[in-house]
């Protein structure tokens, strides 16, 4: 370029002689000071991402730690549910004020901005990642210890958005024991290789059903092909959790930090 200062550093421009890497990522808000960011993402949807996401943020919360929780799965956000979280968030003109939960977990959500949390979102891509993206620059988090960021399914938009603009220290990836999800999630893994961003490890959800009366574990959705995706990749499996009726029945009722949590140990880790 003509007007070319040759200060990669301050310019966005992608020509041939740049000479650095062009900076990404969104600066946090002022009033922010969060010490760790973990994504939590999965191949495709339906394999209790959310889910693990909560868990791992009220495990984090009942250790005397600081959790939060960003809810990066516009379309379909779940979290203030799992948290029995149903009020609007507020703001100043510092930024947006995160909702907290019955024991302190901070939350921000599309579902704590909208009138009717059952209205849907038809929004296009560059908006939904937008949101995403401000939901880091123009919300007060205050002192977090461990904010997860939970994802929407697939490799798209918000993803990449959200690799490119927070700084995220490591990823989590949520299966199940299906083959074919198996395919799907090593597309996760792959997209965070490609990022350069560390794998945490593996969560396989719905691993097995253990019988109540006689304690003999069922393969319900089919044995379990973690360990190869994890050795694969030379991954930790984090987990495999059961199908637990309890566990269930706690998060429809929005009481997670009240239910059995099979990811404290995995907490204590990160």
């Amino acid at each position: 370029m003509a007007d070319c200062n040759h200060d990669c550093s301050s310019c966005a421009e992608s020509c041939g002689e740049r000479t650095e890497e062009f900076d990404f990522k969104a600066k946090a808000n002022p009033n922010s000071h969060v010490k760790k960011v973990i994504a939590v993402m999965s191949g495709k949807g339906g394999v209790g991402k959310s889910l693990v996401t909560a868990a791992l943020a009220a495990a984090v919360q009942g250790s005397g730690k600081q959790a939060a929780v960003l809810d990066a799965d516009i379309t379909g956000p779940s979290i203030p549910k799992a948290f029995g979280v149903h009020q609007r968030a507020e703001g100043n003109e510092l930024g947006i004020l995160p909702v907290e939960s019955i024991l302190g977990v901070k939350l921000m959500s599309l579902n704590l901005l909208v009138d009717n949390e059952s209205d849907p979102v038809v929004w296009r891509g560059s908006l939904i990642a937008g949101a995403v993206k401000q939901f880091w620059t123009d919300v007060q988090w205050g002192d977090v210890d461990y904010m997860f960021v939970d994802m929407p399914p697939g490799t798209g938009d918000v993803p990449l958005t959200v690799f490119q603009s927070l700084p995220v220290d490591g990823i989590i990836v949520v299966t199940s024991p299906q083959e074919l999800v198996s395919m799907i999630v090593e597309k996760a893994v792959k997209m965070a290789e490609m990022m350069k961003i560390p794998i945490l490890g593996l969560i396989e959800n719905y691993s097995y059903f253990q019988c109540p009366d006689c304690g003999k574990r069922h393969s319900v959705f089919g044995e379990s092909h973690i360990d190869d995706i994890a050795q694969r990749h030379a991954l930790p499996v984090l987990a495999k959790l059961p199908i637990d009726p309890a566990l269930a029945a706690a998060v429809d009722a929005g009481r997670i930090e009240a239910a059995p949590n099979y990811l404290t140990e995995v907490a204590e880790k990160l």
